[in-house]
């Protein structure tokens, strides 16, 4: 069975479709709502929402575009909601420039800086944990699922300046976080 398969099936109700795309979207929809909520628990109950939501939302699906996108959407807002009603936020920073941000995940580390590369990571991974959900959310959906702003805009129903600014303002507080992480540890 093919992607384009089982969403037919899914949509003339046989569920069977329904288990190629769990199969299929599973990993990557764990892996953005986790690091949306920073909480692998609430990531698996909001993933799990969201497949059980697929069989009365998949009409509403254009079957001339890609499905993940569409679906990841949906785990996006869905993971977004639970952060924030986990109330797992802080406040935002200032703004600063996307190259800084950008060459933070662009760095490359040799076979000897392996356990400096799994502590960058950790602090990456606990910086990320203090933004607020909306914030990390337009990190994972450029960064994590590669959206375009153009995408984020159409796929949030959010003007482009406003997703320009979130992402802006997330990069700012990700980089204070760290900052702020490296000079305690001095």
């Amino acid at each position: 069975m093919d992607e384009q398969t089982a969403i037919q099936r899914l949509k003339a109700g046989d569920i069977s479709g329904l288990e190629y795309l769990v199969l299929r979207h599973q990993v990557k929809a764990l892996r953005t709502a986790n690091l949306i909520t920073r909480d692998l628990p609430l990531a698996e109950d909001v993933v799990q929402e969201c497949f059980l939501r697929l069989p009365r939302t998949i009409h509403s699906f254009d079957q001339h575009r890609p499905f993940e996108p569409w679906f990841m959407r949906s785990v996006v807002h869905a993971a977004v909601r639970a952060a924030q009603r986990s109330a797992k936020n802080i406040q935002i920073g200032s703004e600063t420039d996307e190259n800084w941000f950008e060459r933070l995940l662009g760095q490359g580390q040799s076979a000897e800086a392996e356990v400096e590369e799994l502590e960058f990571q950790r602090q990456v991974l606990d910086a990320l944990q203090k933004l607020s959900p909306r914030q990390r959310a337009v990190l994972v959906q450029r960064y994590f699922l590669g959206w375009s702003e153009k995408e984020m805009t159409a796929g949030l129903g959010i003007a482009p300046g406003t997703i320009k600014w979130l992402l802006n303002a997330a990069r700012a507080r990700l980089r204070t976080l760290l900052e702020k992480g490296a000079q305690d540890e001095r």
